[in-house]
Formats: C-alpha cells, structure tokens, sequence
C-alpha cells in the first residue's frame, strides 16, 4: 500500500519499523507500542485493566526490541534511513484499531525530525481523527464504519506482507521502479470470491466464500473469542489453502447482537450448533453440496469445531486446530473420530498441555504437531506460515481422500 502511495506521490519510499506489545495472556490486545530510536508508547488503561506488573511488560517489550531490531536490519539490508529532518512525512498503515503502532511510528518520524507528520490509513474507527490529534498534522482515512470491529473488516484480501515482499519493494523504490510487483505465483482468479449471508434459525450470519476452479473441499473456518471472519491469521492460512485448491468460508460464529452478551461467546453449544447449521447451509450450495467438510478452529473456536463435528447431521472429514482450546469440547471429545491435527505454538505452554491432553482423550487419528518458537498467536517470523503450510496438507489429505471414497 505504502509503495502505491509513494509512486502516486512521486516520493521516496522508507521503513519505519515499529512493533505491537501485546498483553501476555491476550497478546492481540496492544497495552503499547515500541519503535526505532528507543520510542515507546504505553496505553495506561489497557496496562489498569489487565493488571500488568513492570516485570510482565518488561518481558514483552524485551522480545519485541529482539524481532524490531531484525526486522530493521533486513528491510534496510545496509541501506541509511531516509533523512526526514525538515521533511514532511507520509505515514502509511494498514488501518488503525488501538492505534498504538501508528502512534509509535508517528513519534518515530517526530524524532527524527519530520516537521510535518500525516497519518494516511484506508480504515479506522469515527474517533482516529481525535485520537491522533496530538500525534499526527493530519489524519488521512478513508472509511471510518458505524460498527468498525477489526482493520480486516476494510479488505477483501488481508493477507499479510511478506518480510520479501516488504525489502523487494523497498529496493525497487530505491532503484526508480514505479511498476508493480508481480506474484509469479499468483493463483487463477476464484470461481466465487464474495460476502454472504447465512441464515441460522432466527438470525442471519455474515461471511466470505471462496471457491476455486476445481475444488478438492471446503473448509468452514470458526474463529476464536473476540474475533471474527475477518481475523488476519484466518485470512492468510484461507488465501493458502485456495491456492491449493480448497473452498474456504469465513463467517461470524455470531451476530453483532449476540456479541454484546459476553456468555454467548464462550458459548461452546451454540457455537457449535452454528457452525452445524451453516455446514448445512453449504450443503444445499449447488457448487458446494458434493465437497467433503473440513473445520479449522482457532483458540475458542476448536472446541466448537471439534463439538460440530460428532453432530451426526454433518459429516466432517477433517479437523485442524490453531492454538487451540480443544478442552472447551469437554466430554465430546470421546466422540470425535474425524482425523484432527492440533497445532500449538512451542511456547505455549498452558495450551500446549492441554493439547496434550485432548489428543490423549480423542478416539480417531489425532496428531498434535508443536511450532517450536511459536508463541499463542503465531507472530514469531515464518510461525503462522508453517500453521498455513501443515493446514494445507492435512486438508489436501483428508478430503481428497474423503472425495475418492464418495465419488461414483
């Protein structure tokens, strides 16, 4: 995106690398931000209401200076920062939801001593203007929804940047190319890439179907608590999933409403029962009613996957878990027998255990594959690469199989 702006603007292209502190029990939560030059940003009431002591955060923001400092180091392979003394700034993020990166980069620029500074983002809530008046000259953003939940909710394809994707342009900045980059890899456009809606009992859900020429399956992705079909993690292992040829649908396990009450959304049964009804749903899709059912569950989400899929209404010929609580299914994990891969990040270690003991506690064929340096949410560099990667397989596996033994 920043590539785009700065070939419109006729404008050297840089870097200003900052990095999210997460809180360590809900790590896509930001209690702050971190960035070049010893910046640092603190939101001091997500640091109230998560009761963080010094020593917690200092653990945070310490890993966080490791992977700023590498990611400094191979996006400017060498190369000086770009002078920004007397300069006006172009600040160009993806969206801002806490905002705590953007503010970090705005201070980074004010430091290196930008006089102007604009902020410029395609999507963010009705307050960033406000937010950010003490950061940023002028705010630039696009859309700005009534109900914003989550940056991905502004994209069709939120796919995350590759770190060769990122130096690749840089280099190509610095040389004077303007064109494009070009994925040699890029897969045929999808035969059906769209929102629908999904309607469940007395309430209708939201969701993105993908399905690609020549489907092998597809593969119903349930989403973990406070989040939603628009997770970024689900988006990116779907995008890999598609190019291997497999259908994927990401949908909202609740409406807006629902939402509201917090119980509904550590509600397993319902959960579960969704996921079921919209299973159905696809079933009666003329493009889709012949493909064998995958479920890919994150966080809260496995356990509502792993629950649907002993609901004799559907037939599930896979199960795969990102990071997650296959616990939640309590006593229905005897009655799971669909081939399950649980995956656990290396350095989760209360997950990881309880992993440990759902593989133990499920009849059918269960692997439990561990990412070794892999924290709950896969940040760590080529981590939720490799998720994509095991996802892919276990999936191509299991409903191509499942697909030879239905066929005629």
């Amino acid at each position: 995106m920043a590539f785009e702006v700065a070939k419109a603007l006729q404008a050297p292209l840089d870097v200003l690398v900052v990095r999210k502190l997460g809180v360590p029990f809900q790590p896509e939560l930001a209690f702050g931000a971190i960035g070049e030059g010893g910046v640092r940003v603190i939101n001091d009431a997500v640091v109230r209401e998560a009761h963080l002591s010094a020593d917690e955060m200092a653990a945070v923001e310490a890993k966080q200076r490791a992977e700023l400092a590498r990611r400094s180091e191979r996006f400017r392979g060498g190369h000086e920062p770009i002078p920004l003394a007397g300069r006006t700034a172009v600040i160009v993020d993806d969206g801002v939801a806490t905002g705590a990166t953007a503010k970090a980069a705005c201070q980074v620029a004010r430091a290196q001593g930008a006089s102007r500074v604009v902020l410029a983002v395609p999507i963010g809530g009705r307050d960033v203007f406000e937010r950010f008046a003490g950061y940023a000259d002028e705010v630039v953003c696009l859309h700005t929804p009534e109900f914003f939940f989550a940056v991905g909710q502004g994209y069709r394809n939120f796919t995350q940047t590759s770190d060769d994707e990122v130096v690749t342009l840089l280099e190509r900045a610095r040389n004077g190319s303007r064109d494009p980059l070009v994925d040699a890899g890029s897969a045929a456009p999808p035969l059906r890439d769209e929102e629908v809606t999904v309607t469940v009992g007395s309430v209708s859900v939201a969701g993105h179907l993908t399905i690609p020429e020549r489907p092998l399956g597809v593969v119903l992705f349930a989403h973990g608590s406070g989040s939603s079909r628009h997770s970024p993690r689900n988006r990116y292992v779907a995008d890999v999933l598609n190019a291997a040829g497999l259908a994927t649908l990401l949908f909202d396990l609740l409406t807006p409403e629902e939402e509201r009450n917090r119980a509904n959304v550590f509600d397993i049964g319902l959960l579960a029962r969704r996921l079921v009804d919209v299973t159905g749903w696809l079933s009666r899709q003329p493009v889709t009613a012949a493909l064998p059912v995958g479920y890919f569950g994150a966080s809260t989400g496995a356990g509502a996957a792993l629950v649907a899929a002993t609901d004799p209404r559907v037939n599930v010929a896979a199960v795969v878990s990102r990071g997650g609580r296959p616990d939640l299914a309590g006593q229905f994990l005897a009655r799971v027998y669909a081939p399950t891969l649980l995956i656990v990040g290396g350095n989760d270690d209360v997950v990881l255990e309880l992993n440990r003991q759902a593989r133990a506690a499920i009849p059918g064929r269960c692997k439990l594959t561990v990412v070794p340096g892999a924290t709950h949410l896969f940040e760590e560099p080529g981590t939720l690469e490799k998720v994509a990667m095991l996802a892919r397989d276990w999936f191509v596996d299991h409903l191509s199989a499942a697909a030879l033994t239905t066929s005629p």
